[in-house]
Formats: C-alpha cells, sequence, structure tokens
C-alpha cells in the first residue's frame, strides 16, 4: 500500500523551539500528486498518577486557547528517555510527586491527517513527596480529584485530549 503512495518531496517550510512545519508532495495511487501538510512535534508523555483514591491534576494557563485547563501532567520526552522514565519526571517536576511504580499503558499517533507526534499514557502510583522543579513557562498548580469524579472533572469545559484518553485507558485496564 505504502509503495502506492510516493513521496516526491518532503519541504521543512518552518521551524520553532517547539515543532518544525511543512509538507510532503506526495504522488497518490491515482498518479496525481498532492501536498499534504504537517507539523512535527516531539515525542510526548501523559502521566496519569493515583494515590489514595484521588486522581492527581494540574491547573494551568494555556495561553493557545485562553483558558485555565485541568489536566493531567504531562511533558516532551527527552533524547534517551523511555515513556516511563519521562513520565516519572514529568510527574516529579511538575507535581512534586515521585512514583514508586510507573508503567506504559499506550503509545500513539495523535491527529494522524495534520501530525507527526507520538503520544504515551503512563499509569503512576506509590506516590511520595518530593520538592516542585517547575520549567521557566510553567506557571500549574496541583489539584486531586476523587477517582470517581475524575472523569466527569476532566469532561468539563474546557476539556483536554490527553487527560479524557488518559483516564478512559486507565478505566478500560481496571486501574481506576
Amino acid at each position: 500500500m505504502t509503495e502506492d503512495w510516493r513521496v516526491v518531496e518532503s519541504v521543512a517550510e518552518y521551524e520553532t523551539g517547539w515543532y518544525t512545519g511543512g509538507y510532503d508532495l506526495v504522488e497518490q495511487p491515482d498518479g496525481s500528486t498532492k501536498k499534504y501538510y504537517w507539523a512535527e512535534l516531539p515525542p510526548a508523555v501523559v502521566v496519569l498518577a493515583v494515590a489514595d483514591g484521588q486522581v492527581v491534576f494540574v491547573e494551568q494557563y494555556r495561553p493557545v486557547i485562553g483558558e485555565t485547563c485541568l489536566e493531567c501532567p504531562a511533558g516532551i520526552v527527552e533524547e534517551g528517555e523511555s515513556f516511563t522514565t519521562a513520565g516519572a519526571r514529568e510527574l516529579r517536576e511538575e507535581t512534586g510527586f515521585e512514583p514508586q511504580g510507573v508503567s506504559l499503558l499506550e503509545s500513539f499517533w495523535v491527529a494522524t491527517g495534520v501530525l507527526r507526534h507520538e503520544r504515551a499514557i503512563v499509569f503512576a502510583e506509590g506516590l511520595n513527596p518530593v520538592e516542585q522543579d517547575l520549567d521557566d513557562n510553567e506557571f500549574l498548580s496541583v489539584r486531586t480529584v476523587p477517582v470517581e469524579d475524575a472523569l466527569d472533572a476532566a469532561r468539563e469545559d474546557p476539556a483536554n485530549d490527553a487527560t479524557i484518553e488518559a483516564l478512559l485507558l486507565a478505566e478500560a485496564e481496571g486501574l481506576i
């Protein structure tokens, strides 16, 4: 199937500190060509952390949408890190909780019609308090919600796809 979709040219039109944007000129199965535009982002991890019947969230203002969001802790996977290692690090940095256990629930491609971006959901448990270590662009507060109320809280406006995905995956696995 992929041999029917030959990439004639791949062009990165712009680069930012967060992502690269461009297009692939693709020869389609019928012989015509079309530009398929994309944005490429580094891999990211979302952490669903549970302690004492509570889900650990962060609240932060998101300038892109002009709203304060209730979200699972999340961040970029650094070079050489696994999803679980990155998840434990992000949880520690953003919330001040060090997990005793972290497991990968799922990794997947996000918005495949426009993004080159892989995301993973990890589950963290056995949380021990440590010192928070926020990045210079992170202005967030930690909020816990009872497990039984977490999905309803995550679905309130403005809802966050990654947080809803994490909760649904953990629920499907019987973790919450």
